[in-house]
């Protein structure tokens, strides 16, 4: 159902922007390593901008701290519509190992409307092109 609707909102390949809200930077590893040959997410049009006033989709990993809250809303913001937000990692679900932690503000959901939920800590490279295909409609 997801695949339909983003097929019909965008027609064409995906652009995807990916923002840390304040992890660890496992799901970042792995974000980038989607790219490599190996995995090379971009032969399913998936493709990962510099700027998220390019961006149809937001990957954001991390829980949000305190720090970077305002940050998100503003990056969110910039993104122009129609726009999907991906909460990808436990952290960025629910704030994993980080929640209760003093700088910790709440999950990805608590701040942004989140269209999909990508598990794992980190989850694997393959879960994520799996996702990240669906979403494209591939």
């Amino acid at each position: 159902m997801l695949a339909e609707l983003c097929k019909r909102m965008f027609g064409r390949s995906l652009w995807v922007y990916h923002a840390n809200s304040g992890g660890c930077n496992g799901c970042d590893i792995e974000v980038l390593n989607i790219l490599t040959p190996y995995y090379d997410v971009e032969r399913f049009g998936v493709r990962l901008v510099a700027s998220p006033r390019h961006a149809d989709a937001l990957v954001v990993t991390g829980p949000v701290t305190r720090n970077m809250a305002v940050p998100l809303l503003t990056t969110f913001e910039a993104t122009p519509g129609p726009k999907l937000v991906i909460a990808l990692g436990d952290c960025a679900r629910d704030c994993g190992v980080f929640a209760g932690g003093h700088g910790v503000a709440g999950s990805v959901a608590d701040f942004l409307p989140v269209d999909l939920e990508i598990p794992g800590c980190p989850p694997t490279p393959d879960d994520i092109v799996v996702a990240l295909r669906r979403v494209a409609g591939r």
